[in-house]
């Protein structure tokens, strides 16, 4: 079985991070959100993954390389513009062959194992095997409709949902597959849409099966799910504090906190769960519960909670930032001249709250 990892998508709901960075890169308790993909597709006996990339091609080539990191063969496969899953899976044609494969989008993430899908891919013998989670918001995915356990039918984002089964970000399939996508016609957004071609195989007889997952998953294409992955994750965490980290005798460290080397933490309490990356400096702040402060970044008098923070960011003097994404090399400081007032510079899509 080959594994095809989709990475192409431009993350409009993340801008403007994503102007500058590929969604499947920001970091999730400080690991892109993509690399927690590839390590469940390793653990799960899979060798040989084919990358689909667009616009942030570059970047993903320079994160994950040959795959090797991983125990991966990884082959990179051009998509020249988003045109739909079914698109990303029919340029894959040539890379599978023959080989049954795990379709896995690279901005989601999902608790669990990749092992056991593929296990029960093998013993059930499908041309589809669609995950599907009961979600209350059906309207914003892939809708599945069963007739007792047999799928009946799929919709993609429907106006008036008849059913609360939304697809997950994984699917399975044979080399059925290519024949379904060579059937169907561009939506009416102008893309392949991957529920069409399974509806394609639905409609021909073709044996489609559904697995109910049991734990979380979530599509972070949006701050808020961004942010309750980074707390789901943190929740798996263990305390762990680098030899090369240092923490002067006026800080406090409590509960589970994972501190990288190069950390100086200095008059300063952090909460776990806390994940600080390496070389970056915590100096007389309190950082709280469900915090990702990536490498290189600094936070001086300040406090943050529930946030994720990018490398070389740098938080100086702000009473509090909770629930918030502060991206690479970002400055937010308080400025102290006079007369007092909010001096703002924010880019395209960006969002501001102000109390």
């Amino acid at each position: 079985m080959k594994a095809l990892v989709l990475a192409g998508g431009k993350g409009s709901r993340l801008r403007p991070i994503t102007h500058t960075s590929a969604k499947q890169l920001i970091p999730i308790a400080n690991k892109p959100i993509l690399f927690y993909g590839l390590e469940a597709i390793a653990q799960a006996g899979i060798k040989e993954v084919g990358v689909i990339v667009g616009e942030t091609a570059s970047e993903i080539r320079a994160a994950v390389g040959d795959g090797s990191a991983w125990g991966l063969r990884v082959t990179y496969l051009p998509q020249e513009a988003p045109l739909g899953l079914a698109h990303a899976v029919k340029i894959s044609r040539r890379f599978m062959g023959n080989s049954p494969f795990l379709m896995y989008l690279g901005d989601n993430l999902l608790k669990e194992s990749l092992g056991s899908l593929v296990a029960d891919f093998k013993a059930r013998r499908p041309s589809a095997q669609i995950l599907v989670a009961r979600v209350p918001n059906p309207s914003a995915f892939g809708v599945v409709e069963l007739q007792g356990e047999r799928v009946a039918r799929l919709v993609e984002k429907p106006a008036q949902p008849k059913s609360d089964l939304a697809l997950v970000g994984v699917y399975l399939f044979d080399h059925n597959v290519f024949k379904a996508i060579g059937e169907i016609k561009p939506s009416a957004r102008g893309e392949l849409e991957i529920t069409d071609a399974i509806q394609w195989l639905v409609d021909h007889k073709y044996k489609v099966v559904t697995k109910h997952i049991d734990g979380w998953w979530k599509d972070t294409g949006k701050l808020q799910d961004l942010l309750e992955a980074n707390r789901l994750i943190h929740e798996t965490l263990r305390h762990e504090v680098h030899p090369e980290a240092h923490i002067d005798a006026l800080s406090r460290i409590e509960g589970r906190v994972v501190l990288a080397a190069g950390v100086r933490v200095v008059q300063s309490v952090i909460r776990g769960p806390a994940v600080i990356g390496a070389n970056t400096r915590i100096v007389r702040s309190y950082v709280g519960p469900y915090s990702s402060i990536y490498h290189d970044a600094e936070i001086s008098d300040s406090e943050i909670e529930h946030s994720i923070v990018l490398e070389h960011a740098r938080v100086a003097d702000i009473r509090r930032i909770q629930d918030s994404l502060i991206g690479q090399r970002v400055t937010v400081v308080r400025s102290g001249t006079r007369p007092e007032a909010y001096r703002i510079m924010v880019g395209d899509s960006s969002r501001v709250e102000i109390p």
